[in-house]
């Protein structure tokens, strides 16, 4: 579905990349967690390490995806939980690699990503600032872009606990990295908001339909809302403009026509000396402005003038 702009009917750019997820269930869980009855009504299986099989992506499948993302002139980024899925580099074209919030503090995983040169993107939302400090400290063992995702893992997020002013504060702490959103809240208001406070990266969950069985459905974008939020966001990125009070060029028109000049309020007849009392503002504002007012008290009027009229030197001697 393509995004247009309003006004002009030309195409918005679309979504820059696509993003999955690699796990090694033999890294993942203990034995008594993988074991463990998972009788959640999301579950795909009657023990959490059955349910996390059911949903696993082989290798083959997420190099199909790569080349068909690749096709569509996407990054293809793949969030990698572990170091033995760092095996799927070997074989998929990743441009970025993603570690999950909870990955944070994933010592292992993070030395080994900090060995390679590949671009990275870390999710916070389950980690302090330390733990974060620290991560990114391993991270840059070899040089490479880094972006900070601001994130709060719940799902869905509550508006409540999302703390948006963490982008900004993020953007101070770490001016070499980029700033970005991971948003898991119902809906596109939130990640739009995040546009708006600096975030350079919006990550958020797509499904085919929100009803579906899985705990992060409910947050995620159907086809539509894809479509719309990518509209407000490349709209809100116009939008934005530069650190600056003045009007712009394109609203000229409407000063000359609404702002306000100096005039007078009560009649002028020719020769008789203005004084300020008779001053007021009117529109248009393509007059003098009240700034200019004591350069014209006390000349003489030139020719009779009606009340409300602007004033023009030329009307003065």
């Amino acid at each position: 579905m393509p995004v247009f702009d309003y006004f002009t009917g030309k195409a918005l750019p679309g979504v820059n990349a696509v993003k999955f997820t690699k796990r090694d269930l033999n890294e993942e869980l203990t034995v008594e967690a993988a074991n463990k009855p998972y009788t959640s009504p999301h579950a795909f299986g009657s023990t959490y390490i059955e349910h996390r099989k059911a949903l696993e992506l082989s290798i083959e499948e997420h190099k199909e995806l790569e080349v068909y993302a690749h096709e569509k002139g996407l990054d293809f980024i793949e969030t990698l939980c572990s170091p033995g899925c760092l095996e799927l580099l070997e074989t998929v074209k990743v441009d970025v690699v993603k570690i999950a919030s909870r990955d944070v503090t994933n010592i292992p995983l993070l030395n080994e990503l900090g060995k390679l040169k590949i671009d990275v993107i870390i999710s916070s939302g389950m980690c302090s600032l330390q733990e974060l400090q620290d991560a990114l400290g391993i991270l840059s063992e070899t040089p490479k872009k880094i972006a900070v995702l601001h994130c709060i893992s719940q799902y869905p997020a509550q508006y409540e606990n999302i703390n948006l002013s963490s982008i900004p504060y993020l953007k101070e702490l770490f001016p070499e990295s980029t700033i970005g959103y991971s948003d898991h809240s119902i809906g596109i208001v939130v990640p739009v908001a995040a546009v708006a406070l600096g975030a350079s990266i919006i990550e958020k969950h797509i499904t085919l339909n929100r009803s579906m069985k899985g705990s992060d459905h409910a947050g995620s974008l159907e086809p539509e809302g894809l479509w719309r939020i990518v509209r407000d966001i490349r709209n809100i990125e116009k939008a934005m403009g530069v650190r600056q009070q003045d009007f712009h060029p394109a609203i000229r028109s409407s000063r000359e026509k609404l702002a306000r000049s100096l005039a007078i309020q009560i009649p002028l007849a020719k020769g008789e000396t203005l004084r300020e009392s008779y001053l007021c503002m009117r529109s248009p504002g393509n007059g003098m402005s009240w700034e200019e007012r004591k350069s014209i008290i006390g000349k003489k009027a030139k020719h009779d003038l009606p009340a409300n009229t602007l004033l023009h030197r030329s009307d003065l001697e």
